[in-house]
């Protein structure tokens, strides 16, 4: 059985938590988080779950671990990260789209693949669902996943504004996933997140080339939340169903809401790592955050923009952004 898979791929800070959260709530969808840190961060770190229970505790992951492989007992996590670590590089993308480049490295590849299929597909059905979610964003898992027997990979390319995600780099920002020991997520100069920007995309434009993908602007999506998601739909091949759309409000010309002003219903998604987001459960608001275009000093903004501002151009951003309402969404 063929499990489809929609694959969020991007830089670090472009939304994807929310993006995923969002079509999580689609009927048929499953948001499973960022399955590549699942065998270090989830099984043997055992940071917590979006549900808030520790990975190897959760239900929904426990019942994973037996579809897929008799129980999590059965597999040895440890060996899982050295195998990936051997496979699932930026550096061995080449390889990936031509394997005579690396036939060393092929029966990793096959292992690693196939284990890779019974995951996917214990998700799908231990969640009842027709598609699931991976916000991994790395470009290299998306690559790999082209080889994964068995399912049917849709990737949405999603991209931020550079200098919006330079700025939210330079925010210390506490991982409540990580019991018992305070834990912060990465802090990038302007200058680097804007280079690491500019590497990232160009890798989801690479994949674009060998494999159809859909690029998706992060401001687009939260200005018209239903558009986005049709344009999606459309893109994993999935119907646009009567009541597909509930779980969302005020989308532009909704009753007796003003253009704009969206909010989201969200609920329990068993979601590895991500933004702290991820644990959000009821009403949220959907706006966009336009802090950078005050808060980010002129010098690095400056920097970043020249930096990325070719690419800045292909995805139709310009170098003054259109007025967004400013909030801490």
């Amino acid at each position: 059985m063929t499990q489809k898979v929609l694959y969020i791929g991007g830089f670090g800070r472009s939304g994807s938590t929310l993006v995923e959260r969002i079509l999580g709530q689609l009927p048929g969808f499953c948001s499973a988080g960022e399955i590549v840190f699942l065998w270090q961060r989830g099984l043997i770190e055992g940071q917590l779950c979006g549900c808030g229970t520790p990975v190897p505790e959760c239900d929904f992951w426990t019942r994973v671990g037996k579809t897929a492989f008799g129980g999590w007992d059965e597999i040895d996590a440890h060996e899982m990260v050295a195998l990936q670590h051997r496979v699932d590089r930026n550096r061995y993308i080449p390889s990936m789209v031509a394997p005579r480049l690396r036939p060393q490295a092929q029966a990793d590849v096959d292992r690693y693949t196939q284990t890779l299929s019974k995951l996917y597909r214990a998700i799908g059905e231990v969640a009842g669902a027709r598609v699931v979610i991976d916000a991994s964003k790395h470009a290299s898992t998306a690559f790999l996943l082209r080889k994964v027997p068995g399912i049917d990979l849709r990737v949405v390319h999603l991209v931020r504004d550079s200098r919006g995600v330079a700025y939210s780099w330079t925010k210390e920002v506490k991982k409540p996933e990580v019991t018992g020991d305070d834990a912060f997520m990465p802090v990038y100069s302007p200058s680097s997140s804007g280079r690491q920007w500019v590497a990232y995309n160009l890798l989801f434009d690479a994949l674009g080339i060998v494999d159809q993908t859909m690029v998706l602007r992060y401001e687009a999506l939260l200005e018209n939340p239903r558009q986005g998601l049709e344009r999606i739909l459309a893109h994993a091949g999935e119907p646009v169903t009567a009541g597909a759309f509930s779980f969302l409000g005020g989308s532009p010309g909704g009753p007796g809401v003003s253009p704009g002003e969206s909010w989201v219903e969200l609920g329990c998604d068993h979601t590895v790592a991500g933004n702290p987001m991820r644990f959000h459960q009821g009403r949220l608001d959907l706006r966009l955050d336009q802090a950078w275009t005050t808060k980010l000093p002129a010098r690095d903004r400056k920097v970043v923009t020249a930096i990325t501002w070719p690419l800045q151009v292909r995805y139709g951003y310009s170098g003054t952004p259109r007025s967004q309402r400013k909030t801490n969404g």
